[in-house]
C-alpha cells in the first residue's frame, strides 16, 4: 500500500489554491477580510477531514489482508517523516521488485519503459488548471470578469472621478499663485487653438490680434511675462476684442495657466515669428520684463 498525504498538507495545499483563485477575481486581497472567504476555507477543511477519515476506513481495511511482512513493511515506511518521503520518493531508485511489476514489455535500443504513475502534485495543477480553464472562458464569455474592455472603461471611469475629486479640493489658480511649468505647454496649446487662433493665428504669429512672439506689448500690467499674460487672458483689454476670458468664466484659472505657459514659451523658447516669415508687425512698445 501506498503512504497517503497528511490531511494537513492537503488543507494547506487547498487554501493556498483557494487564496490564488479569489485573487484573480477580486484583483486585491480585499477578500483575505471576507467572512465568505474563510468560509469557504472552513469547509474545504471538514470536506478533506471527511475523506481522510474515509481514507482511513479504506486504508485499515487493506491492512488487514497484508501478510505479516507487508505490515511490518507498511508501518516502518510510515513512520518516515512526509517530506523526507517525499525527496526519496523524487530522487531514490525503485527496488528491482517494484521495477519489474511495472515494467511495460517494450523498448527501444536496450532502453525499457516503466508504467509509473503520475506524481499527484503534477494531476492535481492538471486538474486545477482544467477547471480553472473552463471557469475563465465561461467567465470571459458571458461576464465582464477578465473583459479587457470592460476593465478599461472601469478604471478610467475611476481614474476619472479620482481627478474630479483631486481638482475639487484645489483651491482656484489665481494670478499669485500662477507658476510657468513646461508641463503645461502642450495643454496650453490645444486650449490656444480652440480658443485663440481666430485672432493670434496659428502659433500665435498674430492676424486680427497681435503678434505675441515678439517683444513687443501693448498692454503690460506686470512686471514678468507670465504674470502679464496671465493677466491680459484673465482680464482682457478694454476696447479690443480681447474679452476677459477668466472674469467672464470661460476659462478657469487652471486652463488660463496653461494657456500662459504655452504663449510664454512661444515668446521665450523659440524665434519670433517676424513679418518677413509671415508674422503681423509689432503693436505696442518694446516690453524690458523682470526675470522671474
Amino acid at each position: 500500500m501506498r503512504q497517503r498525504t497528511p490531511v494537513v498538507v492537503n488543507i494547506l495545499i487547498i487554501t493556498v489554491l483557494l487564496v490564488i483563485f479569489y485573487y484573480l477575481f477580486v484583483q486585491s486581497y480585499s477578500f483575505l477580510a471576507s467572512p465568505y472567504f474563510w468560509g469557504t476555507v472552513v469547509i474545504s477543511a471538514i470536506l478533506a477531514y471527511i475523506h481522510s477519515a474515509i481514507g482511513d476506513l479504506i486504508e485499515n481495511n487493506k491492512f488487514k489482508k497484508l501478510t505479516a511482512e507487508e505490515k511490518a513493511a507498511y508501518l516502518a515506511e510510515k513512520k518516515v517523516p512526509f517530506l523526507r518521503r517525499q525527496y526519496e520518493a523524487a530522487f531514490k531508485k525503485q527496488p528491482d521488485t517494484l521495477e519489474k511489476d511495472i515494467l511495460i514489455d517494450h523498448g527501444f535500443d536496450g532502453i525499457m519503459e516503466l508504467d509509473n504513475q503520475l506524481p499527484k502534485w503534477w494531476l492535481g495543477l492538471f486538474y486545477f488548471g482544467t477547471v480553472f480553464c473552463i471557469v475563465y472562458i465561461c467567465a470571459y464569455a458571458f461576464t465582464d470578469f477578465a473583459h479587457p474592455l470592460s476593465e478599461y472603461d472601469k478604471e478610467y471611469k475611476e481614474q476619472e472621478a479620482a481627478i474630479a475629486i483631486y481638482l475639487a479640493d484645489q483651491p482656484p489658480v489665481t494670478i499669485e499663485t500662477a507658476v510657468f511649468s513646461e508641463d503645461n505647454i502642450a495643454e496650453g496649446e490645444e486650449i490656444f487653438k480652440t480658443n485663440c487662433v481666430s485672432c493670434h493665428s496659428d502659433g500665435g504669429r498674430g492676424g486680427i490680434g497681435p503678434n505675441l512672439t515678439d517683444n513687443f506689448w501693448h498692454n503690460q500690467p506686470e512686471k514678468t511675462l507670465f504674470k502679464n499674460i496671465f493677466h491680459v487672458v484673465d482680464n482682457g483689454v478694454t476696447g479690443t476684442a480681447m474679452q476677459a476670458w477668466g472674469k467672464n468664466g470661460v476659462l478657469p484659472g487652471g486652463d488660463i495657466e496653461k494657456v500662459a505657459a504655452y504663449v510664454y514659451s512661444i515668446n521665450q523658447l523659440k524665434k519670433p515669428v517676424t513679418p518677413k516669415d509671415g508674422g503681423a508687425p509689432p503693436y505696442g512698445d518694446e516690453a524690458h520684463w523682470e526675470k522671474q
